[in-house]
């Protein structure tokens, strides 16, 4: 059975299942739903007194629910047999009054993928709850259709098919302004950070900035940074743990407000001016030292 599409878009498509043809599928319908669903379903198909909108809407609503718990083949395939027809009128209907030359079928696909997609939205708790859910996608997914197309061009849209809420993606030149401003203050927090880090990278020893630097740019692995130095892995891994833990306090004073404590593990000065050497600068050289024996 075919039937036209009534807003002249030249479609025809296959009209949903009669209520005659459902009970001769119903051992299909078995396949792909549990017990306690069939026998609903076999009541609604039993029930002379709905109309066909009013069965569908239930079958459809059955159908979705138990797509939703099993994911099963056969209820969606039995949904979109029952509403293909009913939601290419819509999506027709929504894309003439826009006067979109989108392809229906095209959108039509799209709002069962994404009935696919997102089941776990779905809310069974009315008879009619399917039809008024596809129609929710069916204004979405057109409405997304339109953006797209407005991309390259202006798309007008009716008031009372805008979204309640606000576009919180959308670009508006305070959004610009913000961003732009985050990124300028992002930049200069980050070089402020790297000028920290080079002042007191200057202040370690030279084997120290040799291990970082070996390791952190240059990209060798410790095993392979040690043999470079000439020294033992595992004094290597405390080089540069000692020297990273310098550069951390440091920063973390200045950033606190304090003054940094950072000092080269071997002071230049030492040996003109031994006195006024730190305690803190005279146990890392003892380090140090350490790790040359």
């Amino acid at each position: 059975m075919q039937a036209t599409d009534p807003y002249n878009h030249g479609l025809t498509t296959a009209g949903a299942p009669s209520r005659d043809e459902l009970l001769g599928r119903l051992s299909e319908i078995s396949a792909g739903v549990d017990k306690e669903e069939f026998a609903r379903i076999e009541a609604l198909l039993a029930d002379k007194d709905r109309s066909s909108d009013s069965l569908r809407d239930a079958l459809s609503t059955r159908f979705m629910e138990q797509f939703r718990k099993t994911k099963g083949r056969t209820c969606f395939g039995l949904l979109y047999e029952l509403n293909c027809h009913h939601l290419l009128i819509q999506v027709a209907s929504r894309l003439r009054r826009y006067s979109s030359k989108v392809d229906p079928r095209d959108v039509l696909q799209e709002v069962f993928f994404n009935v696919y997609r997102y089941p776990h939205r779905f809310n069974c708790e009315r008879d009619d709850a399917f039809r008024v859910w596809s129609a929710m996608i069916v204004r979405n997914t057109v409405l997304k259709h339109l953006r797209t197309l407005g991309k390259g061009g202006r798309t007008e849209v009716p008031f009372e098919d805008l979204s309640d809420y606000a576009e919180t993606a959308a670009v508006n030149p305070l959004n610009g302004a913000i961003e732009s401003e985050s990124r300028s203050e992002c930049i200069r927090a980050y070089l402020t950070y790297l000028q920290l880090y080079l002042r007191f990278y200057g202040m370690l020893s030279e084997r120290e900035r040799r291990a970082l630097h070996l390791v952190e740019c240059d990209g060798l692995s410790y095993r392979n940074a040690a043999q470079e130095l000439g020294i033992k892995l595992e004094n290597l891994k405390m080089v540069i743990f000692r020297a990273r833990k310098k550069i951390h306090r440091s920063m973390r004073r200045v950033f606190d407000g304090l003054s940094p404590d950072c000092r080269p593990a071997r002071d230049p000065n030492a040996c003109s001016q031994p006195s006024n050497r730190s305690v803190d600068g005279a146990e890392t050289a003892g380090s140090a030292a350490g790790e040359q024996n």
